[in-house]
């Protein structure tokens, strides 16, 4: 699925491997973000999408070699530059998370720890679930279950971009590396957990 689709500002390494997984090599100070808190704008960060109409589920799996101040991977959804939603892994503090930024103008942003597993930071299985302007976040616990991540209002229009996405503000030649990449047009039932 990654061969067929486009990028917006494509990062200096990345490439298709035998199993079909991508694995990405990032630029440097690339970003996501409006406004919100530190005043800036950035809209360079490394986006892989294809174009979905509807209702849908975008879901992967990712990990990468964290260890800058917020080095991030996940999926993306994205109407233009002011309004889209990242959501995936990301390191701050010392510890990797679980993120989410809906931008609608303004860029907004919240986390939950994810605890390491051996001494190394987990895979992550991440969906998100559009139904008309609802944006449903979840991602798989260590348990096999679906949590609620977020649940957010997002006008993306009845076509957006859909895909995954991955930045290091502070630091180039940050690796991540996706499989499993689907899109799918069966919405699940709605719960929460």
């Amino acid at each position: 699925m990654f061969t067929d689709m486009t990028w917006l500002n494509e990062p200096p390494s990345w490439r298709v491997e035998d199993d079909g997984s991508l694995t990405v090599v990032t630029a440097d100070g690339k970003d996501f973000w409006r406004h919100t808190h530190y005043g800036f704008v950035h809209d360079d960060g490394h986006f892989l999408y294809t174009e979905v109409s509807g209702d849908f589920v975008l879901q992967a799996t990712f990990n990468g070699d964290y260890g800058k101040q917020y080095d991030q991977a996940g999926l993306m959804l994205r109407a233009d530059e002011e309004n889209w939603i990242k959501t995936g892994t990301e390191f701050v503090g010392g510890g990797l998370n679980v993120s989410s930024v809906v931008t609608r103008g303004h860029s907004d942003w919240s986390v939950v720890s994810l605890p390491r597993r051996g001494g190394a930071f987990p895979d992550l299985t991440i969906r998100v679930i559009r139904t008309g302007e609802a944006v449903n976040v979840q991602y798989l616990d260590g348990w096999g279950t679906w949590r609620l991540l977020r649940l957010a209002h997002l006008p993306l229009g009845e076509t957006c971009l859909a895909g995954v996405m991955c930045c290091s503000p502070e630091r180039e030649g940050f690796r991540a590396v996706f499989r499993d990449l689907s899109i799918s047009s069966d919405v699940p039932e709605d719960e929460h957990t």
